[in-house]
């Protein structure tokens, strides 16, 4: 596929893109709504429930319909505890992409994160997973700026990288992911490796699907 322009930026999701983390955001989850006396959830039911912050992560989680709004914030409360003392336990960089980001920026393209997980979280799990990868912008959930799928934090991104929007390229794991790239204007790449799966993926908007970290080199024109 030709890209419509010359791409100088690559911006990924974190959860579902990056790092294999379902583990660690199901498991604490879970936790929570078990010392609550709610059911535990499958681990696979987190990937229909994460990617538009934790808000909405344990709105689902909770027993539909959702119990009073104190009891949801409570458990929105002990699920940012229980995951800030849990959250590396299971994750890890899918495989990979290390190696992608190695040669994306041996090519001279800046990259940068932008994440629905709260921002310390994000920021965290950059420095910790991809130790010496200067990313050159990490952004994830504040009260900066809406949350995916509102593009203003993507083109926040953009702005600050010093690129325009049709120079960048958007990789991202979720529905959520394609239309925040569409709406920024930016060239979305749907991954296949992530949390949800090809028909959300194109429905959503998807220019271009890869199955391996290293088909986005491909898409850029490396063989």
């Amino acid at each position: 596929m030709r890209l419509p322009s010359p791409i100088h930026a690559v911006i990924f999701d974190l959860d579902g893109t990056l790092l294999d983390s379902l583990e660690d955001i199901g498991d604490a989850a879970n936790r929570v709504l078990v010392s609550r006396g709610f059911p535990a959830h499958p681990i696979s039911r987190y990937r229909e429930f994460v990617g538009e912050g934790v808000a909405r992560l344990i709105a689902r989680a909770v027993p539909q319909p959702n119990p009073d709004p104190a009891m949801v914030q409570a458990c929105i409360e002990a699920y940012q505890q229980e995951y800030a003392r849990n959250w590396n336990v299971k994750t890890k960089p899918y495989a990979g992409v290390a190696g992608l980001l190695e040669a994306l920026a041996a090519r001279g393209l800046k990259l940068a994160v932008l994440s629905n997980k709260p921002d310390v979280f994000t920021r965290q799990c950059v420095r910790a997973f991809f130790p010496g990868r200067d990313f050159a912008e990490v952004m994830g959930a504040s009260e900066a700026f809406p949350r995916k799928p509102d593009p203003a934090s993507a083109r926040e991104i953009a702005r600050r990288l010093g690129v325009t929007a049709a120079e960048c390229l958007y990789v991202g794991d979720s529905g959520v992911d394609m239309q925040t790239a569409r709406s920024a204007g930016m060239f979305a790449v749907g991954v296949l490796w992530g949390f949800r799966d090809r028909s959300e993926l194109q429905r959503e908007g998807a220019q271009a699907l890869v199955q391996k970290p290293r088909e986005i080199l491909e898409l850029l024109g490396e063989a």
